[in-house]
C-alpha cells in the first residue's frame, strides 16, 4: 500500500542531510526557503524569521517541514535537494542526489500535479526483458523510469540513461571503454552480425549524436524540455533492445 505521508525518520534523515554543519545549508538560506513556501502555500511554520530560538538549523527545518502537507513536503526536499545556494561541486551533491532518488521512489505518488507523458509501455517493458541477462544495465535503466514516472526529469535522469547503455555495451562488446570510443566497435560488431551499410552507418550516427546530447546536457546541468526526454528515454530502449537481440 502506498504511503499517505513521508514518515518523521525519512524528514529527520533529509534534514541532518541539507542542513548539515559543515556541508548544509545556512541557517538564513534554510528560513527563508521554507517561510517563502509557508507564504505561497499560506501555512504558519514555527520558525518563519532568523534570528530565532530553535535550538539548531536542523530542528528548525524539520519544525519547519511538518507544518506542510505531504505533497507539499515533497516538493520542499525536491527543490532544496537543488539548491542554489549549495556551490557548486558541493561534497554532499551525491548524497543529495541519493536522497531525492530515495524521495521518487517511496513517495513519488506524493508529488503533486505531475504531468508525465507516458512512454511506449510494449517497449519499455520489452526492454526490461532483454536486459535481465545484464543487471546493471538493468538497474540504471529501472532507476531513470521511477525518476521519469515521479516526473523528476532532471540531469542525473540522462545520466542513468546514458549508464544504462554504456554498461550494456561493455558487456556485450568485452570492453572497458566509454559511449563516445565504443561506436566503431559497435559498427564493426553491427557489421559481423550481418547488418547493412546503410543500417549500419545510421545506427552510428544516431549513437554519436545520442552521445553529444548526453554530455551536452549533462555537463551543463541542463533541463532540456520533456518532449525531449520522452524521445531520449524511448531512443535508449530502442538502442538497448536491437543490440542485445543482435550482439547479445
Amino acid at each position: 500500500m502506498l504511503a499517505t505521508s513521508i514518515p518523521v525518520p525519512f524528514l529527520t534523515k533529509a534534514c541532518a542531510l541539507l542542513a548539515d554543519t559543515n556541508s548544509g545549508m545556512s541557517g538564513p538560506k534554510i528560513i527563508e526557503a521554507t517561510a517563502a513556501y509557508a507564504d505561497k502555500w499560506m501555512v504558519n511554520i514555527p520558525y518563519p524569521a532568523y534570528p530565532n530560538d530553535a535550538p539548531n538549523k536542523r530542528t528548525a527545518l524539520l519544525s519547519n517541514l511538518q507544518a506542510f502537507e505531504p505533497p507539499h513536503q515533497f516538493i520542499i526536499l525536491e527543490d532544496l535537494c537543488e539548491h542554489y545556494s549549495f556551490p557548486v561541486g558541493s561534497s554532499s551533491r551525491s548524497e543529495r542526489s541519493k536522497l531525492k532518488a530515495e524521495l521518487y521512489a517511496r513517495y513519488g505518488h506524493l508529488r503533486p500535479n505531475k504531468e508525465v507523458k507516458e512512454l511506449d509501455a510494449p517497449l519499455i517493458d520489452e526492454t526490461k526483458h532483454w536486459l535481465q541477462p545484464y543487471p546493471g544495465a538493468l538497474k540504471a535503466f529501472d532507476d531513470a523510469k521511477l525518476k521519469y514516472d515521479a516526473g523528476a526529469f532532471q540531469r542525473n535522469m540522462l545520466d542513468d540513461l546514458r549508464l544504462s547503455l554504456e554498461l550494456l555495451l561493455k558487456e556485450l562488446l568485452e570492453n572497458e571503454k566509454s559511449l563516445e570510443n565504443q561506436l566503431p566497435f559497435v559498427g564493426a560488431r553491427l557489421k559481423q552480425e550481418g547488418a547493412t551499410p546503410q543500417f549500419t552507418n545510421m545506427f552510428q550516427k544516431l549513437l554519436d549524436h545520442y552521445a553529444k546530447f548526453q554530455n551536452e546536457n549533462i555537463k551543463h546541468d541542463d533541463k532540456p524540455p520533456e518532449s525531449e526526454i520522452e524521445f531520449v528515454f524511448e531512443i535508449t530502449a530502442s538502442f538497448m533492445k536491437h543490440l542485445v537481440k543482435v550482439i547479445g
